[in-house]
């Protein structure tokens, strides 16, 4: 079996401004089990969508994107349906980032001889596969963008802004998540950064320029989006998975506190999971956990346990289609980030 017999089928994108959800939604309300918590956090996501002066923090842990859900996290950048994004930097860069240079992931099986796949370059995402060659290809791309900024200590948020600019004038694909962010201001975090096809190509830029390169800095990271929550004050969470990305934009009500500044809990919360509550995890805390933290309001919050390719569409589609987004206010939370003190910015320059 050669490598092009794999690596045939490409993973397809949904797109919930051609499907309607809202009927299935509103049937799914009178059920029970999965199918009414579901419901109930599709009210909880419009409502987020129609309260006035409320920012959406969206945050993404686990391969949705490469299982096909790239199309919805860009269409509710583009549609004004979230106001920043927490995430994992696989699913910015290995995925997101990896498909806008003209790469794919292609449909495959988890029943294969996964040594095979390693001789034929090809990596596995449960029933994904991924071409090695294309993801170094993405590598290599993060150093070449390194490599014509000031070396100096980035956030991931400043970093990835500068791939969306690089992908702006590159893109073999137009409509990336990377992009579209960018170009609708809306701030991508990456606490783990390194934690992705971006951490090779950054180590590589770092090996060649070892008096000379930049630097990501995760402290950096958590203090901006912290000033986000303080700038956004009333705020919404809508979580894909757990993990960094839940944590890091949950806490930033603790650091509020911490420097000084008051600002409410998360006021709306949705956690979609497949993690399990009964060994103290579920990838870091129930959301009423959560509350005697300080972190979220537990009075508007929905637990959905379910695998997120499942119920995301069927979620995003459904607020979509309500189009609360269509009045809701249009923060542009990156330009918080233009108002630096002018010394800052000049030490920027100098460095």
């Amino acid at each position: 079996m050669k490598k092009k017999d794999l690596l045939k089928k490409t993973v397809e994108h949904i797109d919930i401004k051609a499907i309607n959800a809202v009927e299935m939604i509103e049937a799914m309300k009178k059920m029970s089990f999965s199918a009414r918590d579901l419901g109930n956090a599709a009210d909880i996501y419009d409502r987020m969508l129609r309260e006035k002066n409320c920012a959406v923090i969206l945050t993404l842990a686990g391969s949705t994107s490469a299982a096909g859900c790239m199309q919805v996290y860009v269409d509710l950048v583009k549609n004004n349906m979230v106001d920043a994004i927490v995430a994992t930097g696989a699913s910015i860069v290995d995925m997101d980032f990896f498909e806008a240079l003209g790469f794919k992931h292609y449909q495959g099986t988890p029943f294969v001889d996964d040594k095979l796949l390693r001789s034929l370059y090809i990596d596995r995402i449960y029933d994904t596969f991924i071409s090695e060659e294309e993801l170094q290809n993405c590598d290599r791309t993060i150093k070449i963008i390194a490599d014509a900024l000031p070396p100096r200590a980035y956030s991931s948020r400043e970093f990835i802004a500068e791939m969306g600019k690089y992908l702006v004038k590159n893109a073999r694909k137009k409509n990336s998540l990377v992009q579209a962010a960018y170009e609708n201001n809306v701030p991508i975090f990456c606490p783990a950064f390194s934690d992705s096809s971006a951490g090779f190509g950054l180590v590589l830029h770092q090996y060649e320029r070892p008096d000379n390169h930049l630097t990501i800095d995760s402290v950096k990271d958590f203090l901006e989006l912290t000033n986000v929550k303080i700038k956004a004050g009333k705020t919404g969470l809508l979580m894909i998975g757990g993990g960094v990305p839940k944590n890091f934009a949950q806490d930033t009500v603790v650091c509020a506190e911490i420097l000084g500044k008051e600002v409410p809990m998360h006021k709306y919360a949705i956690q979609i999971t497949v993690a399990d509550v009964r060994d103290g995890a579920c990838s870091s805390s129930t959301l009423k956990e959560a509350n005697s933290w300080g972190k979220v309001d537990s009075s508007c919050e929905q637990m959905v346990y379910a695998e997120a390719t499942t119920v995301l569409p069927l979620l995003a589609s459904y607020a979509y289609h309500k189009g609360s987004w269509k009045t809701r206010k249009k923060w542009e939370l990156s330009k918080i980030f233009d108002s630096l003190p002018k010394n800052t910015k000049k030490q920027a320059k100098r460095s």
